[in-house]
């Protein structure tokens, strides 16, 4: 578990800061995509689990179940609530059966808890991307007194110990709006990696011709920064933003399983996978079916991220 997005694997994508930047450029991009199938098929499935994460109130009703409901109906009390039946419960009435012990159902709970990962994962992204891209360019096109200041403060968050300090102030802190906590404290340790990639790419472009003669045009310092050089920073962010959300999955789910994370009742993926530990033996669906969920969307994430990597350095991928 780790909130560190896969710098190393951005890097090349990195240095060319201005591919990928015309609209020609960018549509062979998608077109490259689109003809490869393992980057159809990882789109396919993140569309389908924004579309869960949307639409959730919608498609449990056709469930017929919600995410808090306990169907005792479906479980055994004298066998400790086990589920009735083959496959975990598994139904017409528990499409993928039903959670030990209380009955809850498994697919309302799984579509729930897209809406929780998804939520959690995009904010934070969200939210790294805005601090690691403003604070990137101040250090790399100022110098000086900024550039020292950001730098010395991403070399702290880089070496601190991010998940222990997690677990030290999510278990101090109370249970209301932990999903809020999680994304701030997400954020804080997360921006410096991608603002590290961004200064960089700064101290290059702010040496190119077009901006010296924006400069020479009398533009002015925030004109230069945000419409001369972040533009030709697109191509870089949208690898990092694109391997950065599995990251941030992962650890929510991560937090969850130590039970730091989201509190019940709220569905989680990461806390459906902790409450399963004890009933993997007795009920192996319940743990399998929200870690094959979990386990295919950072793994569509992490393959998408590398094909556009790919697509958009295709000279590093020969």
């Amino acid at each position: 578990m780790t909130i560190t997005p896969p710098a190393l694997q951005a890097q090349a994508a990195a240095e060319q800061d201005t591919v990928g930047t015309t609209p020609d450029a960018r549509w062979s991009v998608t077109r490259t995509l689109l003809r490869q199938p393992s980057a159809v098929a990882c789109l396919a499935y993140i569309a389908l689990v924004l579309l869960m994460a949307v639409f959730a109130p919608l498609i449990v009703k056709v469930g017929g179940w919600d995410p808090y409901t306990f169907d005792q109906t479906a479980i055994d009390p004298d066998l400790g609530g086990v589920p009735l039946g083959s496959w975990g419960g598994i139904s017409s009435s528990h499409w993928l059966g039903v959670e030990p012990g209380t009955g809850r159902d498994i697919f309302a709970r799984i579509v729930y808890g897209a809406r929780t990962s998804m939520l959690i994962a995009l904010a934070a992204t969200t939210l790294t991307t805005a601090l690691g891209v403003l604070l990137g360019l101040l250090a790399g096109y100022f110098g000086g007194r900024v550039d020292m200041v950001v730098s010395r403060l991403m070399e702290f968050l880089m070496a601190f110990p991010a998940l222990i300090f997690m677990i030290a102030v999510l278990s101090a802190l109370p249970a209301d709006d932990r999903q809020y906590l999680l994304v701030a404290v997400i954020a804080l340790f997360g921006w410096p990696y991608l603002a590290r990639i961004v200064r960089a790419q700064t101290l290059s472009l702010k040496e190119r011709e077009f901006v010296e003669a924006a400069r020479a045009s009398g533009a002015s310092r925030a004109t230069i920064v945000f419409a001369e050089i972040l533009p030709n920073l697109r191509s870089t962010l949208l690898v990092m933003v694109t391997l950065a959300v599995p990251g941030y999955i992962g650890t929510e789910a991560g937090l969850s399983f130590l039970g730091v994370g989201v509190v019940p009742p709220t569905p989680s993926w990461g806390q459906m996978i902790s409450s399963s530990v004890g009933w993997y033996s007795v009920v192996p669906t319940y743990f399998l079916v929200p870690g094959t969920f979990l386990a295919l969307l950072v793994l569509s994430f992490m393959v998408l991220g590398d094909r556009v990597r790919a697509a958009l350095d295709p000279g590093g991928n020969r």
